[in-house]
């Protein structure tokens, strides 16, 4: 087996896709008996809904889910009137999609879960990995039923609590971003319309929310609690909150389908790749869920990922490029807790800040740009995202689409790379060599350095 990924939560579900689509042998193993049943990470920022487009699952994406309502603020069982959550972005032919959308978490899963299977990909569930093994050729992960399995690699996607990080004894630096407990869970409400998320401030910071999750007929429920106020995550302390926090009847609350406890805190994985075993999603990052960072980030990692092993395990690219994930997502993952503990503590804004279409890679190794640091502010840089576009009646993001490299302006350069035959004029004068994952790579004003580098990066390789 070439990749096994541990966790089939939204990380190792993308990452195994993006893996079979490249006809790598990977196997995704989960400790529970099915998917994850929760709303959790309910947003599906613009940048992830690019990478959804790619792995052919936004259509899928976009029926499961809707847009976000305008928050109902309410006091004393009266509606005070509506706020906006996100300041909005507008969307023009460089950035197609840039409001968030609503999906349960449990939506999403299903979605990724059924594109997996339908590429003929595996989920193993019920496989608890309790410790692993490696050596120069590989690693063989055991299991609480006393089996085991080798890989050439691992991927450890298994959640803040992983197994595979505390097998490796890589460590977690962190901080609380907010030390008020919290409780969120699913559940179905009488009273309530379904055209707000509807907040209700219960005093000193503390508050309790009921949003409509879309596409569903259930409620998230969050709750700030004081200090030794957190309910159990029971139907019956659920209830006896929502009776407390709101005008409406404790019975009103009618079912409780997930609940989860939690205290927000901001933790960054002290390292992402120990030998043949990389970490991805929670197991490298946690985040506080204000400003929907945490699984849009995981989705990133595996889509940065991907692509990396792909080259490595089918294209005959160094095993050194794997070193670039950690170079990458780490700093990339570093940046965004500190936006979600901003955004969690009123320090930062949704919407720009928050879509992540801005974040990219200017300091990496895998980043050249040969025509120097002048011209324009607003020219697309290696290390960039590259926007979408046209070119000669071709969307790039439709020429983008697919696990291969792109290179803009410099036909017959890159045999058997996918060539137009220039870059939209945003993005400023020169050659763009575009890495599978959305981002320049190479950038020049010919075409010097550029086979050098796509070499080096397996960009010469077929996927």
């Amino acid at each position: 087996m070439d990749v096994l990924i541990v966790g089939a939560g939204p990380t190792g579900l993308t990452l195994a896709i993006d893996l079979v689509r490249r006809g790598v042998d990977a196997l995704v193993v989960e400790r529970a008996e099915g998917l994850f049943p929760g709303s959790r990470g309910k947003g599906i920022q613009p940048r992830t809904q690019e990478v959804f487009d790619d792995l052919g699952v936004l259509g899928a994406i976009r029926a499961a889910g809707g847009p976000y309502p305008a928050m109902m603020i309410w006091k004393n069982g009266e509606r005070q009137g509506e706020q906006r959550m996100f300041d909005a972005v507008p969307a023009d032919g460089e950035n197609p999609y840039t409001e968030p959308l609503m999906v349960a978490q449990w939506r999403t899963q299903e979605v990724l879960y059924a594109r997996l299977t339908e590429l003929g990909g595996r989920v193993a569930f019920g496989h608890e990995v309790t410790g692993l093994t490696q050596d120069a050729e590989g690693v063989t992960v055991e299991f609480a039923d006393g089996t085991a399995l080798g890989a050439r690699y691992v991927v450890a996607a298994d959640g803040g609590r992983s197994a595979v990080r505390r097998a490796l004894g890589v460590g977690m630096t962190g901080k609380t971003v907010d030390p008020a407990p919290f409780l969120v869970a699913d559940v179905t409400v009488r009273g309530l319309d379904r055209n707000h998320w509807h907040v209700f401030p219960t005093g000193e910071g503390t508050a309790v929310t009921l949003c409509p999750l879309a596409g569903t007929d259930v409620f998230q429920l969050s709750a700030r609690c004081a200090e030794g106020s957190a309910p159990e995550p029971v139907l019956d302390g659920v209830r006896e909150l929502v009776g407390a926090a709101t005008h409406l009847a404790a019975e009103d609350v009618t079912e409780l389908r997930w609940a989860s406890g939690f205290r927000p805190r901001a933790a960054l994985a002290d390292r992402f790749r120990v030998g043949r075993v990389l970490l991805a999603g929670d197991a490298a990052h946690v985040h506080s869920p204000a400003g929907g960072q945490g699984l849009n980030t995981s989705v990133q990692d595996a889509y940065n990922l991907g692509w990396k092993l792909g080259a490595v395990l089918r294209g005959g690219t160094p095993e050194a490029l794997l070193d670039t994930y950690e170079e990458e997502r780490r700093a990339n993952a570093a940046a965004v807790l500190d936006l979600s503990t901003g955004v969690h503590r009123g320090e930062v804004r949704r919407g720009r800040a928050t879509v992540q279409l801005g974040l990219g890679y200017p300091e990496s190794s895998l980043s050249v740009d040969t025509r120097g640091t002048g011209g324009e502010t607003t020219e697309v840089r290696a290390g960039d995202r590259a926007p979408d576009g046209t070119v000669d009646g071709v969307r790039l993001f439709d020429a983008f689409r697919g696990p291969h490299w792109t290179l803009l302006g410099a036909a017959g350069a890159l045999p058997g790379v996918r060539t137009l035959p220039a870059a939209p004029d945003s993005y400023g004068p020169g050659v763009f060599l575009v890495r599978p994952d959305g981002y320049v790579g190479w950038a020049g004003t010919g075409t010097e350095g550029l086979r050098a580098y796509a070499a080096r990066t397996g960009a010469l390789v077929a996927p």
